[in-house]
């Protein structure tokens, strides 16, 4: 379904529009989206919202061009790197391994389809030596923006609010989940799956 006069941030309809509630969040941890050109297109992205909270991030667009893209200058000995990724390699993002370094961390985040992030795992060579980490709590939310066929699947924004709650805090973790509860609420909204009421949101019931 196509969104009338999106708002070109948030990409829900301007009545509907949170833009007015994504937090400012400025820390040492740097997260770095690698975002395929395809997915800027898609009204269900929640990347963007993540780097418009998140001061100290950027993006990297895949796919404009024919020519590969270049990541090496993202590894700089002033960060820790991960790339943020499920692999059979990765292990699990926790408070262990945080602070087994002091140097800030960087997270490089594969935003698009899995078979869009497969790719940065598998073709960047370059970054064949930053470790693998991963966040294995299962989505367990009533609503999603796409459809998840992986326990571990998650929307962007989710993925990146646990990340950052084990780096940053779960302050960090809430303030960013409650950005991302509202994307999927005014989304269900405008799809007219769900209505609004003086108690919150309820399932519209369908025949």
């Amino acid at each position: 379904m196509r969104t009338k006069d999106p708002c070109p941030i948030c990409y829900l309809t301007r009545t509907l529009c949170i833009c007015d509630s994504i937090p400012r969040l400025d820390f040492k941890t740097r997260v770095c989206l690698i975002v395929h050109v395809n997915e800027l297109k898609r009204s269900s992205n929640t990347g963007r919202l993540a780097l418009r909270a998140l001061v100290n991030s950027k993006m990297r667009v895949r796919g404009e061009t024919r020519e590969p893209l270049d990541l090496s200058d993202l590894l700089t000995d002033r960060y820790r790197t991960f790339l943020f990724y499920p692999s059979v390699d990765a292990v699990e993002l926790d408070h262990e391994l945080v602070a087994q370094d002091g140097r800030p961390i960087q997270l490089l985040v594969p935003d698009g389809t899995w078979r869009q992030a497969r790719k940065v795992h598998s073709r960047h060579r370059e970054l064949k030596d930053v470790p693998r980490v991963k966040i294995s709590a299962p989505d367990i939310s009533k609503f999603h923006l796409r459809a998840q066929h992986r326990p571990e699947g998650m929307a962007t924004l989710q993925a990146i609010a646990h990340a950052l709650g084990v780096i940053e805090g779960d302050l960090v973790k809430a303030q960013l989940m409650k950005l991302y509860d509202a994307k999927v609420e005014r989304t269900m909204l405008g799809r007219g799956l769900l209505r609004g009421g003086g108690a919150g949101f309820e399932l519209e019931e369908t025949t």
